[in-house]
C-alpha cells in the first residue's frame, strides 16, 4: 500500500504524484512502511492579497504516534524535503574529536625546528 494523502486545498500536483512511488520505494528500502504515513496538505495562512491565494502550504506528516509539520511553497519542495528525511541516517555522523590542549602543545613542541 502507499502513503495516504489528504488535502483541503485541491490535492497534490501531477509531478508530485509521479515522483511519490520513488519515495515510497526508498522508504521500503530503509525499513519504513509507506502505508503507516499520512501526508496532509493545507494552506499555511490566509491570503494577504484578496485576489491571490496564499504563497505557502502547510504539510503535516503523521506516522505512528509521531507527527511533524513543514511549511513549503509547493508540493515538489516538500517532497524533496521529505525524501531527504527518508534517506537521512538515524544518528548524526560522528565528528572527529579535536585533540586536547596538552596534546596539541606537546605535538607542537615535538616538531623539528
Amino acid at each position: 500500500m502507499s502513503i495516504i494523502l489528504q488535502s483541503t486545498v485541491g490535492g497534490f500536483s501531477a509531478q508530485f504524484m509521479r515522483k511519490l512511488p520513488l519515495v515510497e520505494q526508498a522508504m521500503r528500502e530503509h525499513g519504513l512502511e509507506p502505508s503507516e504515513f499520512v501526508i496532509s496538505k493545507d494552506y499555511a495562512s490566509t491570503a494577504t492579497i484578496p485576489l491571490m491565494g496564499p504563497f505557502f502550504f502547510s504539510y503535516s506528516v503523521f506516522f505512528g504516534e509521531e507527527t511533524f509539520t513543514v511549511t513549503e511553497p509547493n508540493d515538489m519542495v516538500f517532497l524533496d524535503y521529505f525524501f531527504k528525511r527518508v534517506l537521512a541516517v538515524d544518528d548524526p555522523p560522528e565528528l572527529p574529536q579535536r585533540p586536547g590542549l596538552m596534546r596539541r602543545f606537546f605535538g607542537w613542541m615535538a616538531q623539528a625546528v
